[in-house]
């Protein structure tokens, strides 16, 4: 399966967070999947960080590739393809994660059932 974490899921998955339920938490571990993560996550956290709204690791981008995730880079066409999603979901950093899944095929682990609206295949992050 190629697994694609939204923010609050990349979190939990670099520490041991009871939020992070085991089914996820095993996925995401198992060397069957490919796990990404979006350039547009890093972003959001990164943002967020700044404005002291949660607390994330300063080395990050290191972190995530000794964890061995595939980065995902923001394309043009992801880009254009989420200007075009219908507004079910308001917030930009997780309408840019739906338009990358559904252009690279990727399942979002989330907690966010709003996302299922754009009929992108969903992994619930707590269970």
């Amino acid at each position: 399966m190629r697994l694609l974490l939204d923010s609050h899921t990349l979190l939990w998955s670099l520490g041991d967070v009871p939020r992070l339920g085991e089914v996820a938490r095993e996925a995401i571990r198992s060397p069957e999947n490919e796990v990404f993560v979006s350039a547009v996550s890093m972003w959001e956290l990164g943002v967020k960080r700044r404005k002291g709204q949660l607390d994330a690791p300063d080395d990050l981008v290191s972190i995530v590739e000794q964890r061995g995730f595939t980065p995902l880079p923001l394309s043009l066409f992801h880009a254009e393809q989420a200007t075009n999603l219908p507004m079910h979901h308001r917030d930009p950093f997780d309408r840019m994660l739906v338009a990358q899944a559904q252009a690279e095929g990727l399942t979002i682990v989330t907690t966010d059932d709003a996302l299922r609206r754009y009929g992108v295949r969903t992994m619930a992050a707590a269970e």
